[in-house]
């Protein structure tokens, strides 16, 4: 098969996006918040857990703490009880106390709007930066690469980069900025909804012919 050229690659890409958007037109982050801070304790809580386990404890955690403030000035064993249900509950407890303690004594108790910022939490990487300006300000900074757009972006022969970071990077000079925060989404939808890792539903696929790993390629 010959190599696909980055202007050919680009082309297809947008032919992904297009076929993407009419199958989910509604694609959003299913993280369940309200507001910046809610949405970056959830991502926090997310790694390697998923979003419906994350929504059930934030479900309560959110009536229980309103500000950076109060989760800062919890009792670590209460709030590792509030999280127990999340997969290294300890850690992430550790870590939102730590992160919105940050948050009180350098910016006002508010989420900041950067990445530099959002990067120098504790807990927080380009990840979960990303996800928080993108869906919380509308700031496209990056694209989101999480376990589902890794898979389906290499699926998708887009990029043979196997590190977030890399993969990250052949993304934004694909797709468009405007886009990244919704391609994410519409990669991990496609991912949970019909491209599974072990039983992908070729037949059923909207985006099919643009898929060179269509029937197990």
């Amino acid at each position: 098969m010959p190599r696909e050229s980055l202007e050919a690659r680009r082309s297809r890409t947008q032919q992904i996006i297009a076929g993407l958007r009419r199958a989910y037109p509604d694609a959003h982050c299913e993280l369940t918040f309200s507001n910046p801070l809610e949405l970056l304790v959830a991502t926090i809580l997310s790694a390697q857990c998923t979003d419906r386990q994350v929504n059930i404890v934030t479900t309560e955690l959110f009536r229980k703490y309103r500000t950076a403030a109060d989760y800062a000035a919890a009792a670590p064993e209460q709030l590792e009880a509030d999280v127990r249900r999340i997969g290294l509950y300890k850690n992430k407890a550790k870590n939102i106390r730590a992160c919105c303690q940050k948050l009180v004594d350098h910016h006002g108790g508010e989420v900041p709007r950067t990445m530099d910022g959002l990067v120098a939490l504790d807990g927080v990487g380009r990840k979960t930066a990303n996800v928080v300006l993108g869906n919380a300000f509308g700031i496209n900074v990056g694209v989101v690469v999480d376990t589902h757009v890794a898979r389906l972006s290499q699926r998708l022969r887009l990029t043979g980069e196997e590190s977030p970071g890399k993969i990250e990077q052949a993304l934004v000079n694909l797709v468009p900025q405007s886009e990244w925060t919704l391609f994410s989404h519409w990669l991990i939808w496609h991912g949970r909804r019909r491209c599974s890792a072990r039983k992908p539903d070729c037949a059923g696929c909207e985006i099919v012919d643009l898929c060179p790993s269509r029937g197990g390629g």
